[in-house]
């Protein structure tokens, strides 16, 4: 399918959204984002996988990073996308997270041809899975001199306001040990399910902490969020496993959250357990006290409502963070709507967010 990078931004998030593009397939969609690209002559553009990037070559003395990552979730009977009954909302998949904001950079992409600072724009692949497998981590091994600059936007869902930094996330498998037996002569076993009924209770006990990180309130939780164990309906289990995911602010560590954690296995009373990681990384401080977010964070007031606040869940700033580029989110859509059977955005949301960006970017 042929992209009209001309074409009113929320028409624009309408042709991304019926490109269908779960992660894992997004060559359709990366080589129709490319061929936009590519007719922009202001633009130097370089394809890794199913990843897309273009910049400006001007000169200027600072240069932004705008970001946004192509795929989306598995598709629910909401692919192609419609508008609402009135016609003030567009309802799809992936309209929220994040085509909406794909469509906002695309547009301006394409059409700002002489931007007050140097912009790289970056569309990528494969954020909805697993952190081993993202696009933009690929993209900062495979081609580091890219990701340069002063400050990195994300296109994230923010209901077009200005979200700091994000929260850190970590996994980790309690593995908890039994012994197996007939069910009919439990006494002879030990049933690893039962033993882990002292770290449920200090999982649903456990006060969440709001913790203020440069002026933002990034509130943190930890939770069990799955459990598997069993043989079969008569063996009594010897092995339980309980995967807890914590949510911590961006002031913390990976160490300092992995002690946390273990502090609460341990403190639950439970004995005969190994704590397996399978997911760390770290949060992003909020970035808003960068000279380019403030001037930002000015022009973006003058179009969308609400004052800057905190990412409460993990995006990519991180990953900015790391390379040591100030980072924050913003983007077109209601972040509690992501992933949702009716993901839905209003079109002047999507309008509002290109002009804040637009207004910002032309000199």
């Amino acid at each position: 399918m042929e992209l009209d990078a001309a074409a009113p931004v929320a028409e624009l998030t309408r042709q991304l959204i019926d490109i269908p593009s779960v992660s894992g397939n997004e060559q359709a969609i990366a080589d129709a984002v490319e061929t936009a690209l590519r007719a922009a002559p202001h633009l130097e553009v370089v394809r890794n996988g199913n990843a897309v990037m273009a910049r400006t070559a001007l000169g200027r003395a600072q240069r932004v990073i705008l970001a946004g990552h192509l795929d989306t979730v598995p598709i629910k009977s909401n692919v192609p996308a419609r508008r609402s009954d009135d016609g003030a909302e567009l309802i799809g998949r992936g309209t929220v997270d994040m085509k909406a904001g794909v469509a906002v950079f695309l547009a301006l992409a394409v059409s700002l041809a002489e931007p007050v600072h140097d912009v790289t724009w970056i569309f990528y692949d494969l954020e909805e899975v697993e952190s081993s497998r993202n696009g933009l981590g690929r993209l900062a091994r495979a081609h580091p001199e890219w990701l340069h600059g002063d400050l990195a936007i994300l296109g994230e869902p923010t209901s077009g306001i200005i979200e700091g930094g994000c929260n850190g996330t970590l996994r980790a498998d309690i593995v908890i040990a039994g012994r197996a037996a007939h069910s009919a002569r439990s006494w002879k076993g030990v049933n690893a399910i039962h033993r882990a009924a002292p770290l449920l209770t200090a999982l649903a006990d456990y006060e969440a902490e709001t913790i203020t990180v440069e002026g933002l309130d990034y509130r943190e939780g930890m939770n069990a969020v799955g459990i598997r164990g069993g043989i079969a309906g008569n063996v009594i289990p010897d092995e339980c496993v309980v995967t807890i995911n914590y949510r911590f602010a961006p002031s913390w560590d990976l160490d300092k959250a992995q002690r946390r954690l273990e502090d609460v296995v341990s403190g639950s009373g439970l004995e005969g357990y190994q704590v397996v990681y399978t997911d760390l990384a770290s949060g992003a401080r909020p970035g808003l006290d960068a000279p380019l977010a403030q001037s930002f964070a000015d022009a973006a007031a003058r179009f969308t409502e609400g004052v800057p606040r905190a990412k409460l869940g993990w995006t990519d700033v991180a990953r900015f963070s790391e390379l040591g580029i100030p980072a924050v989110n913003f983007g077109p859509g209601n972040p509690e709507l992501a992933h949702s059977d009716d993901e839905r955005c209003a079109v002047a949301e999507i309008d509002r967010c290109r002009a804040a960006l637009e207004a910002w970017l032309t000199p």
